[in-house]
């Protein structure tokens, strides 16, 4: 194995490292901002269940791994060029503690590189369909369903006495966190899986794509260790600045959240799961005053996400280009 292509590998682990410590934290801003669990033991409870998630399919790891770019145009050039865009964008947002996507810093920069290597040709319609999907199901249906999720909760607990609601929505929310927490794993955690069995493809390690145990194991570690780093500022910016919600509405957010990237994760589908809890968030607020979402945040972190993709893109074409024909 030569230093190119540990040095790549070194990047791909950099950014799973980097996507443990900015991506997970959305998994426990509620827990954290409705004091139910301590930062520390809800990051503890983040680190296992996002490592565990990563064991469960490999589906998002084959879409993301030749399902974005055709596997005959990548080189290590492409990949080298994604992990620093992905890694030069995540420091800068995690600074401002604005959550960002992943998942479209990933497809974005994958793009970016492949176009100024091999042109559109390279590109995978099949696999932009789910990125289309996923982002359907990312921005929509978080809001949505955590929305209906909370009107239910309010209209069939009006009997309830507060003190009990908080008892009981206190214990089922630490459940819904673990549920929060593994599912990131099993649909984020699988996104870098591919790019680092790919890696070994193009390297010629691998005869064909597929997932090895190792390869698993060794991200979930790396995504673990990113994940006990904290990512205070966005756990404060989505769970505390941006709303004000209480166990139930933390439940109903994380739940819902939860089952929209479990059925993306199925299908394969590499939504952001950044975009689904944060507006699945935005959703549990609004069904109980449209007032409690603080509006001037969320237009920050919406202004963060669309300027995501294209910069990302840019930025590892330019990458891409420098590494071709200057180095």
């Amino acid at each position: 194995m030569d230093w190119h292509l540990l040095l790549v590998l070194a990047l791909v682990l950099g950014a799973e490292f980097v996507n443990g410590w900015t991506d997970a934290p959305n998994a426990i801003a509620t827990v954290v901002s409705t004091r139910v669990m301590t930062p520390r033991a809800a990051v503890v409870l983040a680190t296992f269940f996002n490592m565990l998630g990563t064991l469960c399919g490999t589906a998002v790891a084959e879409t993301i791994g030749k399902g974005i770019v055709d596997l005959a145009s990548m080189n290590p050039d492409i990949i080298i060029a994604t992990m620093i865009s992905i890694i030069l964008w995540s420091c800068v947002t995690v600074h401002f503690g604005i959550p960002t996507s992943k998942s479209h810093e990933l497809v974005a920069g994958m793009s970016g590189a492949a176009l100024a290597v091999a042109g559109p040709s390279a590109l995978v319609a099949a696999g932009w369909v789910k990125v289309f999907w996923g982002l359907i199901l990312s921005s929509f249906f978080g809001f949505v369903i955590s929305f209906i999720m909370a009107k239910c909760i309010i209209a069939g607990c009006r009997e309830i006495t507060p003190c009990t609601a908080k008892f009981v929505f206190g214990k089922l929310q630490i459940v819904s966190s673990m549920l929060m927490a593994l599912n990131h794993g099993m649909n984020d955690g699988q996104k870098f899986i591919g790019i680092f069995s790919m890696t070994l493809v193009v390297a010629n390690v691998l005869p064909h794509f597929y997932v090895p145990l190792w390869v698993i194991l060794l991200c979930a570690f790396t995504m673990g260790a990113g994940t006990m780093v904290g990512g205070w500022k966005i756990i404060k910016n989505v769970g505390m600045r941006m709303v004000d919600i209480r166990p139930w509405q933390g439940f109903a957010a994380e739940t819902s959240a939860s089952g929209v990237i479990f059925g993306a994760s199925l299908g394969g589908i590499p939504l952001s799961t950044t975009h689904t809890i944060t507006t699945a968030i935005m959703g549990v607020a609004a069904a109980k005053n449209i007032r409690g979402v603080r509006w001037n945040i969320v237009g920050n972190i919406v202004l963060a996400w669309v300027i995501t993709f294209p910069l990302c893109a840019v930025l590892s074409f330019l990458i891409t280009l420098v590494l071709t024909h200057l180095i």
